[in-house]
């Protein structure tokens, strides 16, 4: 009897401390895993943003799964392949526009250049893991950057009166500075 409760102890101790170590992983990677979540699923930084959040909690629940098994593989990495093999697998519902920042690329697109782009992740390595030829992986990245370039907000050519800094007055054409008509 005492030795089943020096198990039962032995093995809370080992979910406390296991569930510790994952919060604390969390807590420091989890604003990055979120804002490449918000930029795989198109949906804008300014808002909520729910199947980014979606996309998040499934990618760290695996993460969390498989912790005692990571034997000192990098749980950054683990729960990023994660976050974007779920995402590979769902990528039909992240079709629709949402007004985020690469929300007018197609998913797998939008998926090589976060992984590429925003991640890091060497060419050969986003191939493996998204089953591609490094060939693939390198032309759809070029595509996605000339996509984004070619529709990059266009700035309006400002007027003499922006121009000349705040406070300046306006000028019109034929009379020059506007005359003030305060008495």
């Amino acid at each position: 009897m005492r030795e089943r409760r020096w198990a039962q102890e032995q093995r809370r101790a080992q979910e406390r401390r296991r569930a510790r170590e994952f919060e604390s992983f969390v807590a420091g990677a989890g604003g990055r895993l979120l804002h490449a979540a918000t930029l795989l699923t198109g949906e804008p930084d300014s808002r909520p943003a729910p199947a980014a959040e979606e996309l998040l909690i499934c990618a760290l629940s695996r993460t969390y799964a498989d912790w005692d098994q990571l034997r000192g593989e990098d749980p950054y990495e683990r729960a990023r392949r994660e976050l974007a093999t779920h995402f590979a697998r769902t990528a039909w519902r992240h079709r629709r526009p949402r007004g985020g920042l690469l929300d007018r690329l197609p998913p797998r697109e939008r998926l090589v250049l976060v992984l590429r782009l925003y991640e890091d992740v060497p060419e050969e390595q986003t191939a493996a893991q998204l089953g591609l030829p490094a060939e693939r992986v390198h032309t759809l990245c070029l595509h996605a950057v000339a996509e984004m370039r070619s529709r990059r907000p266009k700035t309006a050519p400002a007027d003499d009166a922006t121009s000349a800094g705040p406070g300046a007055r306006p000028t019109t054409p034929s009379t020059g500075p506007a005359q003030s008509t305060a008495p």
